[in-house]
């Protein structure tokens, strides 16, 4: 059958059309973008989401370089114009940062593509988390130690009280281009400091609202702050307080939160702590912890779904990463709306690849996506919006990221 000249042109552009949305004849479109880190070869994996499926499909040019050494974080400014990776470096200590060390900026392209674009450096030596604020303005990057005063030559000297620091950036509206923001509230011979101290051995940090929190190991404990004008961080008046004045043997893996509730995963006890948040003073939800669903191990993450009725935890299941137990998964509990205490959902857990270490849901709500450290891959789900229930995608569910996957971030659009 022949088509008119009208025909074939409206054929053209519906084709033009679909490609310029990203959609194939077997999925519904590309909602989003992925990025996932890997430490072995200090690459960044990118991934654009299919709408109708929740399959991954690799963007072009990746991986990317993370642009420096062993990645441990990356988050999104608001918009999707630009992401961050937090790089620890190699052979860092109290006494100063390793090689590769530093904050990693990249420009996002209209097909998810990555463009470096400047990397800048924190107040503290080992960095641990970075978190971003939810007007994308200011950038807070977590440090395992802040550095020590400056010498004679304007070097910083070793730490020599163990406590870790959070560096405060401004994100420029325009470029993303950092600017350290200092401390109005403390000065050093008249001049503000450089940093915001925090508890010994901090290893990750949430911001909920207008409140940010780290997590220490070496006390377990949590420090809390409120968020003021200027991206400046107040320390709460109650202080650092324990993770949980019930259980005195918390091992603390992993913070996370969203509006009202927090969460803390305790391996040592293979418990879940939630609290409530007002005026970013932390308390337990009345009737306190609850354990893990049977089944599931060594807690190492948690992720509270886009509509604030479920939370998903991420399990290790093994300890031992050289030969890992094949069966890491995620349980799943329903909140309370009103309460905030958690219920186990029957039919969790679910099965994951190998050492999962990070969870994302997508901006539609219809996936999550986990990254699985041992094996390098991304295992996708999805989500029932009535029960809570996770199973596999239409297509398969594990994707190939990069060697020894690291956390991950995505983006549902980039404007």
């Amino acid at each position: 059958m022949k088509l008119s000249l009208f025909g074939r042109l409206t054929m053209a552009l519906l084709a033009s059309m679909a490609l310029g949305l990203g959609m194939t004849a077997c999925g519904g479109g590309t909602i989003g973008y992925m990025w996932v880190l890997g430490q072995q070869y200090n690459q960044i994996a990118g991934f654009k989401i299919d709408d109708y499926t929740g399959n991954l499909t690799t963007i072009p040019s990746s991986p990317f370089s993370s642009g420096g050494s062993v990645p441990v974080s990356i988050v999104v400014k608001a918009g999707g114009r630009y992401i961050y990776v937090v790089n620890q470096g190699v052979g860092g200590s109290q006494a100063g940062n390793g090689s590769g060390a530093g904050v990693a900026e990249y420009a996002v392209g209209g097909d998810g593509t990555l463009t470096y674009q400047a990397t800048f450096g924190t107040q503290g030596f080992v960095s641990q988390w970075a978190q971003m604020d939810s007007s994308g303005t200011y950038l807070y990057v977590l440090d395992k130690y802040h550095e020590g005063p400056l010498n004679s030559n304007n070097v910083p000297t070793a730490n020599t009280d163990g406590l870790g620091g959070i560096t405060v950036f401004a994100s420029d509206p325009n470029t993303g281009r950092l600017s350290l923001v200092t401390n109005s509230q403390t000065q050093n011979n008249g001049v503000n400091t450089l940093y915001w101290l925090v508890g010994q051995t901090p290893f990750m940090m949430k911001a909920v609202g207008s409140c940010l929190f780290t997590v220490n190991s070496y006390d377990q404990t949590i420090s809390p702050y409120s968020v003021g004008s200027g991206g400046q961080l107040v320390t709460v008046a109650t202080g650092t307080q324990p993770v949980s004045t019930v259980y005195k043997n918390t091992v603390a893996t992993s913070i996370n939160g969203s509006g009202s509730y927090l969460y803390i995963t305790d391996s040592a006890n293979n418990r879940i702590f939630p609290y409530t948040l007002g005026s970013c003073n932390p308390q337990p939800v009345t009737g306190g912890s609850v354990p893990n669903v049977t089944g599931a191990v060594d807690p190492t993450y948690s992720l509270l779904d886009n509509s604030g009725k479920y939370l998903y935890v991420l399990n290790q299941n093994n300890t031992n990463t050289v030969t890992p137990v094949p069966n890491s998964n995620i349980s799943a509990f329903t909140v309370n709306q009103v309460t905030g205490q958690l219920a186990p959902i029957a039919g969790s857990p679910y099965t994951v690849g190998s050492g999962p270490v990070c969870m994302v849901e997508d901006t539609s709500n219809q996936y999550i996506y986990v990254s699985n450290y041992n094996d390098g891959t991304v295992t996708g789900k999805v989500i029932d919006p009535t029960t809570g229930n996770l199973s596999v995608l239409t297509r398969g569910s594990t994707f190939n990221a990069t060697g020894h996957a690291g956390c991950l971030v995505l983006s549902g659009a980039v404007s």
